[in-house]
């Protein structure tokens, strides 16, 4: 080809870049106002009669209020790692709180990016918390600052505001002093009446109006500044919460977020109801916001995002099924996945032998935690107030029309048997078509692929690697806690695979069998080559009566540094006694795997002790 030519190609391609991207002025601004912990509960116009919420409010009634918007993860690191990537957290090996492991970013790319290729100015005030490795959490960003003199220099903008008012640890400190009065505040079933939680609540309630109040004054901003007819505005929360068995939990109250969306007049072809005020029914999850808010800007969205478009011209089929997760929370082990409709919820809990309510120094801060568990201790909380500190079910079913606090488990109702299954094959689906990682144990993942050399993301694409089908097919096996699978199970443990080995542990576990049935076979695993098979074994024969040897096993890997470390100091937890018996190795140990939280652990044994 000519100079020439080659020249008049460029002109061209130049030209028809143009034309496909409008003039700036055409394309909208985009401000993302992000509150933290707060559920649907603490916003007046989902409902909540004491909640003062008066300009998200008023931004309802000129916007689109949606009624069915689910976060993915009940807490901000992982919940923020879907949202950056548009990837769940359980393709990415980012469930984990403040796990930061690494993703091949060549391949993953953050929706900044994506914005900034196509013109538009990104800006983030100032909540990253990505939860993942290789690259900065501002990398991406053109600023983190909030400068309206830039925002009006004619380029379209992408404008995140976190505001963190209502953060869960603005529901901490004294309780006594409040401008929302304890008397009317609607207290969730689960909660016991006791006038600590009636004022906790009330203070919390008193944060949630500051969040709103500055919500309220960046909104004045935006019109200030003559920016309010070209902008779009979105204010949501970053997932639920935010008081004791809502954050971190995959109940309503742990899940279900505010999400609303004014849109201009400018752009009216773009609303998904006739007119503002609108209530709309749709499903949301939070995975799809990445990838919607792309096609929004008209940006390239990438195939990798996971999500759905809801909202504008390329608006997709509304998804029939949302899905949430949750591993470790700080330094407490757990580990759920949940999939709903707009109407039923089903939980399948992984770790069922632990309660929902492990002790969590951060939590434990709150007075109505505390409170919670003085409360339970005296004896006086019932079969639903006190649920929270018991061991779970391996499977549950809610209602939440008619159970909004999903306090009514309905998967043992023959009733609804047809509903649960419907619900559970769809789970199963997904966590295949997504590569569920969280079906091995974190540290026995993690080191599998360092020895693999290669990310967590690339050993779950992996079969060999990582046999997601079996393992799925084990878990269920050894969750059924069913006498007749006891052979299989035994056969589970002489698999080459550790994963399999693992779930049968886990089997075996919560098997009711005589000690002299399964601890035998669970000795043979006291020097398994997986650390974390032979912490379960140690704490599978603790519970079958066999301590002694459970202790002189947890010690040992104590001692050896290994890298199931805080699995094991978890496990020492569970036991539910008194840890002086590991205190040296505790001490001692120098293990760098999760470091911040294994010292959190060894500083705070004796505050966990009581699970």
């Amino acid at each position: 080809m000519s100079k020439l030519n080659c020249f008049t190609s460029l002109l061209i391609l130049f030209g028809l870049f143009l034309g496909c991207s409008s003039d700036a002025s055409d394309r909208p601004n985009i401000l993302w106002i992000t509150s933290e912990d707060n559920n649907v509960n603490w916003v007046g116009c989902y409902g909540n009669s004491h909640a003062n919420t008066p300009h998200i409010d008023k931004l309802a009634s000129e916007g689109f209020q949606y009624m069915n918007c689910f976060a993915n993860a009940p807490v901000c690191a992982p919940s923020r790692s879907g949202w950056i990537t548009g990837v769940h957290p359980v393709s990415l090996g980012t469930l984990p709180m403040r796990s930061r492991y690494p993703i091949p970013h060549d391949q993953v790319k953050y929706y900044p990016d994506y914005l900034k290729t196509a013109g538009y100015y990104c800006s983030n005030v100032r909540k990253t918390d990505y939860n993942i490795g290789g690259r900065s959490d501002d990398d991406c960003w053109d600023s983190t600052k909030l400068e309206w003199k830039k925002l009006k220099q004619g380029k379209p903008f992408f404008q995140v505001i976190n505001v963190a008012s209502s953060h869960e640890s603005r529901a901490f400190g004294e309780v006594n002093s409040t401008s929302h009065s304890p008397e009317d505040i609607q207290l969730a079933k689960y909660h016991p009446d006791i006038p600590t939680f009636r004022k906790n609540y009330a203070h919390y309630h008193d944060a949630v109006k500051r969040m709103d109040s500055e919500v309220g004054k960046f909104l004045k901003q935006l019109q200030q500044h003559g920016l309010y007819e070209n902008t779009i505005v979105v204010y949501n929360s970053d997932h639920g919460g935010v008081l004791p068995r809502s954050k971190r939990h995959l109940f309503n109250s742990g899940t279900h977020c505010p999400l609303i969306i004014r849109i201009p007049k400018k752009y009216q072809a773009w609303w998904p109801a006739e007119s503002p005020g609108s209530k709309i029914d749709r499903l949301v999850s939070f995975i799809d916001m990445p990838k919607t808010w792309l096609s929004l800007a008209g940006a390239q969205v990438p195939e990798v995002m996971q999500g759905k478009i809801f909202l504008g011209k390329d608006r997709e089929a509304e998804r029939p099924f949302h899905v949430s997760y949750r591993e470790r929370m700080d330094g407490r082990f757990d580990n759920q996945r949940a999939i709903r409709n707009k109407r039923y919820l089903y939980i399948r809990n992984y770790m069922p032998f632990v309660p929902r309510g492990q002790r969590l120094e951060y939590l434990w801060k709150m007075e109505a935690t505390r409170a919670w568990e003085n409360w339970h201790d005296a004896g006086k909380t019932n079969k639903i107030t006190g649920r929270w500190f018991r061991p779970k079910p391996s499977e549950e079913l809610y209602d939440t029309w008619e159970d909004p606090d999903n306090v009514i488990n309905l998967i043992d109702d023959p009733k609804y048997a047809e509903k649960a299954n419907e619900l559970k094959q769809e789970l199963l689906r997904w966590q295949r078509e997504k590569r569920d990682l969280g079906l091995l144990p974190e540290c026995e993942r993690a080191k599998r692929a360092e020895d693999l050399g290669i990310s967590l993301c690339e050993l779950a694409k992996d079969p060999e690697a990582y046999d997601l089908d079996a393992y799925l097919e084990a878990s269920d096996v050894a969750l059924q806690s069913d006498a007749r699978h006891l052979t299989e199970l035994r056969q589970f443990l002489q698999s080459d695979d550790s994963g399999i080995r693992y779930w049968g542990v886990i089997g075996l576990l919560l098997l009711d069998q005589k000690p002299a049935q399964v601890t035998e076979e669970l000795r043979k695993l006291l020097r398994d080559e997986s650390h974390s098979v032979q912490a379960m074994a140690a704490y599978a024969l603790h519970a079958k009566g066999a301590r002694d040897l459970a202790r002189k096993t947890l010690l040992n890997l104590l001692h050896q540094e290994s890298h199931a470390t805080l699995l094991v100091l978890n496990i020492i937890a569970w036991l539910n006694e008194d840890p002086a018996y590991f205190q040296d190795a505790i001490q001692g140990t120098k293990n760098n795997q999760l470091k911040p939280y294994v010292q959190k652990m060894k500083g705070n044994l004796s505050f966990f002790t009581k699970n």
